[in-house]
């Protein structure tokens, strides 16, 4: 019998067959808290092992050889293109479904334990420097107070330079969504649908500027919002940090993804506390650790001494 920390138990052995003791893992992992996506991801992951796998294969008779196999038709018998990221996930999900078979003494002995974790070095992401930075607000004011005013690329470009929120985040925003009220600390409310475990991380808090504030009653006025803060195509707000670019004069394409980062990176050369830029961020501490190896190595190509920055002090 399996016990999970929540008090499920599933009658299973090392007699059980794959697809039912993913299941039981499965639900395992739900009352961990771990995201609908987490769960689609490892269960599609195992299920392919599962159906590779002669179909009265027991879970205790699954040997390291097999695992093996199994990856090397992933990447070369399959037919269809497995990505190094794609890889190394489907070794991550190997490792932890039988780990956890292991641990619970349903089989004796771990055969994943032996796979080789394949890591991804993705590339760095693409930041502003802060001089870019006060470039790209000068011009988004500059489009904000022309004769012809269009104050919406300075509060989109000066809310994600601000709070770092993805792209979907500010198209999901909504009017209550926002603290901005009567207060001298404004925040806006990151929220997701359905469960508040599924989502313990990405839902937050993130102060905004007053400077932010003012702009954004300007333009709600001018546009009269009145539910969703930014009623514009996906496609629509592109294009207004588009704007900005061009009337910066900037070699780079400012983005969503740019302005993230450079929220961040700005955040921890400031000294920001990293556990507070990593909430900011809606992320675990798990994910944390290869964006900050990631900040690091941004700051050091933009001519910071890392030393020097108390932002940056050595993780534990």
């Amino acid at each position: 019998m399996v016990q999970s920390n929540a008090g499920f138990s599933a009658h299973i052995t090392d007699t059980t067959l794959v697809l039912p003791a993913i299941q039981a893992w499965k639900i395992f992992l739900r009352d961990q808290g771990r995201s609908n996506h987490t769960l689609k991801a490892f269960s599609a992951d195992l299920t392919l092992l599962a159906n590779w796998l002669p179909t009265d294969k027991q879970i205790g008779q699954i040997t390291t050889k097999d695992l093996e196999e199994f990856l090397t038709w992933l990447e070369k018998g399959r037919g269809i293109a497995c990505s190094p990221k794609t890889l190394s996930r489907r070794i991550t999900s190997l490792k932890s479904f039988f780990r956890w078979l292991s641990e619970n003494g349903t089989i004796a002995a771990d055969p994943a334990q032996e796979i080789i974790q394949k890591t991804v070095v993705s590339p760095l992401p693409e930041t502003l420097t802060k001089t870019e930075t006060e470039l790209a607000l000068r011009a988004a004011e500059g489009l904000r107070t022309s004769a012809r005013p269009d104050p919406r690329p300075y509060v989109l470009l000066r809310l994600v330079l601000e709070t770092a929120m993805k792209k979907g985040e500010v198209l999901s925003l909504m009017t209550n969504h926002l603290e901005i009220e009567n207060t001298a600390e404004p925040y806006v409310h990151v929220r997701y649908p359905g469960s508040r475990s599924e989502y313990r991380y990405k839902e937050r808090k993130v102060p905004v500027s007053l400077e932010w504030v003012d702009a954004y009653q300007d333009y709600a006025n001018k546009y009269e919002i009145k539910d969703q803060v930014f009623p514009w195509s996906q496609r629509r707000l592109e294009y207004l940090l588009e704007d900005v670019t061009k009337a910066a004069k900037l070699d780079k394409h400012i983005s969503f993804d740019m302005c993230r980062w450079t929220s961040v990176l700005n955040d921890l050369i400031d000294g920001v506390e990293t556990d507070r830029i990593r909430q900011k961020l809606g992320i675990s501490k798990i994910q944390w650790r290869e964006v900050y190896d990631k900040l690091r190595q941004l700051a050091k190509d933009q001519g910071y001494d890392l030393d020097r920055l108390p932002g940056f002090r050595k993780l534990d």
